[in-house]
């Protein structure tokens, strides 16, 4: 993963695009069809840009202030320390400034003229201010003036470099695609019209409209909605936001139209995008805090995509840097169960199943064999159940004690497609007897708005093992989404901690 490949996880659907098994996907119009297959590159997150871009030019600062003073002040005056003390500080007060000036804008950074005006300025700004508190604490004789002339020159220079390098870069990103939120409507009629005029009136917008979705067939619903062609109804948006990348879903109703609206929610809550409410033409007017902006458009947020941004940098790393201290850790142990699987049966040492995924992508998820090769279930049709004739002798122990589940470290750290903490990636036709786990609980497929993980809220909660009454899934799914609306870092370092805990309560571990 990009470091500043952050926005909504909703990417991932787009590279793989493969969501429910095929027997069950909802058949799209051609409309939808033909936008759905279109080539679309993952997203980056503008809030990691803008944060990379701070950091960078503090250290640019930082190394060209310190190389002027070590290639000439040092050698006169010896080392100072009050040198690194002020190069740091303006550093520091620059990105301040440019803060403060609003430079640090992903739409600001395709533009050159008011970039540079605003950068220059600012640069200037803060040597003056520096200067005037030198003068004033009596510090003018404790630095080099060539010194300080150069760190503005040479530091001014570096700055426009830098500047001239990320506007080719995010020019090249926009034409990609890479920094569009790709967007739906929901409601294809004069509101919905509207809306979609009041979004493109407005200047540098990063809104990608795709299209239209609204469930009525009468005369209200407008084939065309202001140049955008309806693709389906509401139910479609759930199919058509797995076959592509979509970060966005605005309604278009009034908020008198709460009935409708909540009955759509209902549908669309599961998916890993943000939905908002436009109320640029709602008489019912809030406070202004209530409202987010896209442009001077307001809006009301319903529901945000979970773990995004900076979050979504802090979580990849965590899986990565961890994950692989874990496989490190655990490698001799993995190497004697994959010996001992070797030995107590024929077959590969191995088994392969496919799993939920992020946003119902289907996945490959590793794990040590532990039933007999001539016995294995690769879509998990049939629950493994105690005693069960299937199981081998070490396929029991493994089972028990969840070592069967160590090899799903090099889905963590190779492929990227687990996480070391998250909701239990639960096979592709797992059931309640005989209903599938989506028809057996409402909202089953919230629990996909983020990837799945080797272990999880639920699991150390007791709620692990063989599912066999409706009240194990629906705790599983209840963990599941308290532990996506309450992430942290250390949230996953908590349940990363109690895992080993929870595996001594192997009762339903079969």
């Amino acid at each position: 993963m990009d470091l500043i490949n952050a926005r909504s996880g909703s990417d991932a659907a787009a590279s793989s695009g493969r969501a429910v098994p095929v027997e069950r996907r909802r058949r799209l119009s051609p409309a939808a069809l033909a936008v759905a297959n279109q080539k679309v590159r993952p997203a980056y997150s503008p809030i990691v840009i803008t944060g990379i871009v701070r950091a960078a030019d503090f250290v640019l600062l930082s190394l060209i202030g310190t190389a002027l003073y070590l290639g000439y002040a040092a050698r006169i005056d010896g080392f100072n320390w009050s040198y690194i003390a002020a190069i740091l500080a303006m550093a520091a007060a620059t990105v301040v400034c440019f803060q403060a000036a609003d430079i640090y804008a992903v739409q600001v950074f395709r533009g050159q003229l008011r970039q540079m005006t605003r950068m220059v300025s600012s640069w200037a700004f803060v040597f003056l201010l520096f200067i005037g508190i030198s003068f004033f604490l009596k510090l003018g004789d404790a630095l080099s003036r060539l010194w300080l002339a150069s760190f503005f020159l040479v530091g001014l220079a570096g700055l426009i470099a830098g500047r001239l390098m990320l506007r080719a870069i995010i020019r090249r990103w926009a034409r990609d695609g890479r920094l569009d939120r790709r967007t739906v409507i929901v409601g294809s009629d004069e509101s919905g019209e509207n809306l979609i005029r009041a979004l493109r009136a407005q200047p540098d917008s990063d809104i990608e409209i795709l299209g239209v979705f609204d469930d009525r067939n009468d005369q209200r619903a407008l084939d065309t909605c202001a140049g955008s062609p309806k693709l389906g109804k509401v139910d479609d948006v759930l199919e058509f936001a797995r076959r592509t990348r979509l970060d966005l879903v605005l309604f278009a109703l009034p908020i008198s139209a709460e009935t409708r609206i909540l009955q759509m929610l209902k549908k669309l809550w599961v998916l890993p995008v943000d939905i908002r409410l436009s109320a640029h033409t709602n008489e019912l007017r809030f406070r202004p805090r209530a409202y987010s902006y896209l442009g001077e458009v307001p809006m009301l947020d319903v529901f945000e995509a979970p773990i995004t941004d900076w979050d979504l940098v802090l979580k990849w790393l965590f899986d990565r840097v961890v994950g692989a201290l874990i496989l490190l850790l655990v490698s001799p142990v993995m190497a004697l169960v994959a010996l001992a699987v070797r030995l107590d049966s024929p077959g590969p040492v191995l088994f392969r199943q496919k799993r939920f995924g992020f946003n119902n992508e289907r996945i490959d998820v590793f794990k040590f064999r532990s039933l007999f090769h001539d016995q294995a279930d690769p879509l998990a049709t049939k629950v493994v159940t105690k005693n069960d004739s299937r199981v081998t002798r070490v396929g029991r122990f493994i089972r028990k004690t969840s070592l069967d589940e160590l090899p799903q470290l090099f889905n963590v750290v190779f492929k990227g497609n687990l996480s070391l903490v998250g909701p239990r990636p639960h096979a592709v036709q797992g059931k309640l007897q005989t209903r599938l786990f989506d028809e057996a609980v409402d909202g089953y497929f919230a629990r996909h708005r983020v990837k799945p993980g080797i272990t999880g809220w639920a699991q150390i909660n007791g709620w692990r093992g063989e599912i066999d009454n409706e009240e194990k899934i629906q705790k599983r799914v209840e963990f599941d989404l308290y532990y996506i609306e309450n992430w942290s870092v250390l949230f996953d370092l908590y349940i990363l901690l109690k895992t080993p805990l929870a595996l001594l309560k192997s009762e339903n571990a079969y």
